[in-house]
């Protein structure tokens, strides 16, 4: 639902996660919380990091898979394509500024 990617977008943390992910996808929560802490200075806890992501998970923006003992998170931005082409039309998500 677009109130749940608002919500997740939101806050500024959540905004930097999405941003490693686009950067480079399919990151476990401990490589995020390395670069968001040598990139961003944000050193918050493993645990904080991982509910954020699951209000991402849960918007839909990120999609996590297991791989072993690894769990990988991978950006998804079909949400936000849904929201962008709900008000711009079809062919908003394909044009060039």
């Amino acid at each position: 639902m677009a109130e749940d990617v608002f919500k997740a977008l939101a806050d500024p943390t959540r905004r930097r996660i999405l941003d490693e992910l686009v950067e480079r996808d399919g990151q476990t929560l401990f490589e995020i919380c390395g670069r968001l802490m040598a990139k961003h200075g944000v050193g918050l806890s493993r645990q904080a990091i991982s509910q954020h992501l699951a209000v991402l998970e849960s918007a839909g923006l990120v999609v996590s898979r297991r791989q072993g003992r690894y769990k990988y998170h991978d950006l998804n931005t079909e949400p936000l394509k849904r929201i962008v082409t709900r008000w711009l039309g079809p062919d908003a998500s394909e044009s060039t500024p």
